[in-house]
């Protein structure tokens, strides 16, 4: 495949009449100030990897915004989907990972890395397979041809103090052993060379100390819930003698293998060493702001040299424009100033973007985030019809807080050619067959 960009984002800045060579998924070439030949664009980004996803809760999107009794929280709202996921068949898993993973192509994203703990039966018991609905999260990637880093979730207890899963929580529940079975059993349910597996220990409530320390030893990427709500950081202090990511920096081996997910509670001091060790805070601004968790210290971070990335966690809405808006309007709203994220060199949102592409490609391990030989084509083509007549970062910065919600005309996984004119290829049977298990979902509950 041959690409013909007018203009394109390069790993060192802008450039005008760049062809791409792909071949077998990979980028080749890239050259700029080239005859046209191939297919022809006006302008080829990067596309990034969505860090963080649990694509069973895209059905649930809309249906937790009333209040319950007394003041809502992230934790009523949790209980809401306990009950919701103890409806959920391995089909319905399958069909509505797909759904996710179309919209997501169709936002510009390329691959997902999918936090996934949603292992066994309702009330706990295994599937025949352990590995039963790690299984469906590849098959809705390879059906989607979307790209996949499967993170399987380790959750062995119900807080801090290690007290016993209940209710919704036993889906999830393995002890140490079982979960290293189920992994082992998910990496083979993966067939495409750019698909990749890591670790997911939940979070410091979620998961014992001693599995932490063993889990911190396996290579490829891991990655933690940390620091979200201040509930939680109430019960790690009281039960740890210290704050999530103090304990965290104190006890286990950070490195540029980790991705810290949310990091909303944060002290100034955890920003700065935790931004050093080289891991990415992975963000969800959407699902952060819909459940109330806080804001990212993001200037904090930034100053550290700290690396970003985004992700769309709950799937309340699922969208890359969106979650990069976001991500500066609460750093606006939090400093009350605005362009926060931008640098001397470089606007709002091309630093929102290039931190998207690296801190994305190395929470997921996913040799992508960039056109340049060697990387997977992940390549989009963004639809800026709405902002026509501009050009390099002004142009990215209108794609991002101006246009309308049609993010993308084109986009290749892998170079796999999944998005054209703007609509998924499979869109009508993928959304067809979601719409069947959602109606079938509804009439059990």
């Amino acid at each position: 495949m041959i690409l013909h960009a007018q203009g394109a984002l390069l790993p060192d800045g802008w450039a005008k009449d760049v062809r791409i060579t792909v071949t077998e998924g990979r980028i080749t070439d890239v050259t700029a100030n080239t005859a046209p030949q191939g297919e022809r664009h006006a302008l080829v980004l990067p596309a990034p990897v969505n860090l963080h996803s649990h694509t069973f809760q895209r059905a649930m999107a809309g249906l937790t915004e009333a209040r319950t009794a007394g003041q809502d929280s992230f934790w009523t709202w949790r209980t809401l989907m306990y009950r919701f996921l103890d409806h959920l068949t391995p089909d319905d898993v399958e069909a509505i990972a797909a759904l996710a993973m179309i919209e997501m192509a169709e936002a510009g994203y390329a691959a997902v890395a999918e936090f996934h703990y949603l292992h066994h039966q309702p009330g706990g018991a295994p599937y025949d397979n352990p590995a039963e609905l790690s299984a469906r999260i590849a098959a809705a990637a390879a059906d989607t041809g979307f790209g996949l880093t499967l993170l399987p979730v380790l959750y062995e207890q119900g807080g801090c103090d290690g007290r016993a899963l209940a209710g919704g929580q036993l889906r999830f529940g393995c002890d140490l052993e079982r979960f290293q079975t189920l992994h082992a059993a998910a990496r083979k349910a993966l067939a495409r060379p750019d698909d990749g597996t890591g670790v997911a220990p939940h979070s410091l409530r979620a998961v014992s100390r001693r599995s932490l320390a063993e889990i911190a030893q396996t290579s490829g990427p891991i990655h933690l819930h940390l620091a979200e709500q201040v509930a939680e950081v109430a019960e790690v202090q009281a039960a740890y003698g210290a704050r999530p990511v103090e304990w965290a920096l104190q006890n286990l081996p950070i490195d540029q293998r980790w991705c810290m997910i949310h990091a909303t509670q944060m002290q100034p001091d955890e920003t700065v060493r935790l931004a050093k060790t080289g891991a990415v805070a992975g963000l969800c601004p959407i699902t952060e702001a819909n459940l109330g968790d806080g804001i990212f210290d993001g200037p904090g971070w930034q100053a550290a040299g700290g690396r970003l990335g985004v992700g769309t966690d709950s799937n309340v809405q699922i969208s890359l424009t969106g979650e990069l808006r976001l991500l500066e309007y609460s750093q606006r709203l939090g400093q009350k100033a605005r362009a926060v994220m931008a640098d001397a060199i470089r606007s709002t949102g091309r630093v929102l973007l290039d931190a998207s592409l690296q801190g994305g490609a190395q929470a997921a391990g996913r040799r992508s985030g960039a056109i340049a030989p060697g990387q997977w084509a992940d390549l989009m083509v963004p639809d800026t019809s709405d902002v026509e007549g501009l050009s390099g970062d002004t142009l990215l910065d209108a794609w991002i807080f101006a246009s309308r919600e049609r993010p993308v005309r084109e986009l290749w996984s892998a170079g796999r050619h999944i998005v054209a004119s703007g609509r998924h290829i499979a869109r009508d049977r993928i959304e067809a067959r979601y719409r069947s298990r959602l109606a079938a979902l509804k009439a059990r509950a």
